[in-house]
């Protein structure tokens, strides 16, 4: 977080002067849409797959070189590939960024752990954040996640990952529970359920309807009258919790996430500005660059650019995405994009920066 400061201003003017040019801090890497899980909430799995090779990808993050602090890998089911935690190093090597998190479903506990223990090691000055995706409790889970055994496969690698942990200090482990209609009723229940885990954070996102995912039109997100008394309570857990290091960082930023996502669903407007297009940014599988993923609206793609992600950055069509999202023209609670919305909102910062060193 340190290496940033002094580039907020920076950020600052880029958004409203369109100068200087800025390369993004934060960048979600889709490795592929393949999934071995069919979740109601999700219908990636559907999707064609087109994705990039390893080869491709380490000519993209040569291409952006030093700069990002924030890399996420996720899928579909980032562990599908066997090739993830090469990806991830890769990106570590050419980029150096501060945190690398990758979200699971754990169901191949053997391959997770062997691909966490790796990147680990192969990027020690790196946080190394796995999401364990865990949206209600036993066979609760599995009706959600369409997949027999699911919980069972999930708590096996739990448990795995973390004897993991006591071999590596750089490992950050967080269990992450998407809100939907399918389990709103029960959230508390479902919180209640998951604290013998013990995880290092726990984390919440509302299910939305993205284009990225097919699920435009579902119904799946909850109302905001439904979901604000979760936000408060989740917020006020979140202050309460006693951890240390970068989980007590991350559970700061989640105290004020939950309220931020509350306001958007209420007021359904962009409550702070969004730098999506500017801070942070998403590459699809087959090497389309978005915005984010909410909109997904390619502004041209890596493979017709000769991988050349700043080529794309600095292209009329990635002006056009910022034009439309300064007008505000879009709002949602992506978590993703409103981490680098937060750190560039002094007011928030503030308010992070005080729970933070409060005892």
């Amino acid at each position: 977080m340190l290496r940033l400061l002094p580039k907020l201003p920076l950020y600052w003017a880029y958004r409203k002067f369109g100068w200087p040019m800025m390369l993004p801090f934060s960048i979600v890497v889709s490795v592929s849409y393949r999934c071995n899980s069919k979740c109601q909430t999700c219908d990636v799995w559907r999707k064609p797959n087109d994705d990039m090779t390893l080869e491709e990808w380490d000519k993209t993050f040569a291409s952006i070189g030093r700069g990002p602090l924030y890399f996420t890998f996720t899928g579909g089911e980032p562990f599908l590939r066997k090739d993830t935690v090469d990806m991830a190093l890769s990106a570590y090597n050419h980029c150096r960024p501060a945190v690398i998190t990758i979200p699971t479903n754990g169901i191949l506990t053997s391959r997770i752990v062997e691909q966490v223990d790796r990147l680990c090691v192969g990027a020690p000055k790196a946080n190394i954040g796995i999401n364990l995706s865990l949206d209600e409790v036993g066979e609760r889970h599995d009706e959600i996640r369409m997949v027999p055994g699911n919980w069972k496969k999930a708590m096996k690698t739990w448990k795995a990952l973390k004897e993991l942990q006591k071999e590596h200090s750089n490992l950050v482990l967080t269990t992450h529970t998407v809100i939907s209609n399918f389990n709103i009723d029960r959230f508390f229940e479902v919180y209640a359920g998951l604290e013998f885990l013990k995880p290092d954070s726990y984390i919440t996102e509302i299910a939305e309807e993205r284009v990225e995912l097919d699920t435009v039109g579902w119904e799946i997100t909850p109302m905001a009258e439904k979901y604000g008394p979760i936000a408060d309570y989740l917020s006020q857990k979140a202050r309460e919790r006693r951890v240390s290091g970068f989980a007590r960082i991350t559970q700061a930023f989640r105290a004020e996430y939950y309220q931020l996502a509350k306001r958007t669903l209420v007021e359904q407007r962009q409550v702070i500005p969004c730098y999506a297009g500017w801070a942070s940014c998403q590459i699809a599988p087959n090497g389309d660059l978005w915005s984010c993923c909410i909109r997904a609206e390619g502004a041209g793609n890596l493979r017709d650019n000769d991988y050349d992600l700043k080529r794309i950055w600095r292209s009329s069509a990635m002006a056009r995405l910022r034009g439309s999202i300064y007008r505000g023209e879009c709002s949602c609670p992506m978590a993703n994009a409103s981490y680098a919305n937060m750190l560039l909102h002094p007011p928030t910062m503030a308010r992070v920066a005080a729970t933070v060193v409060t005892p």
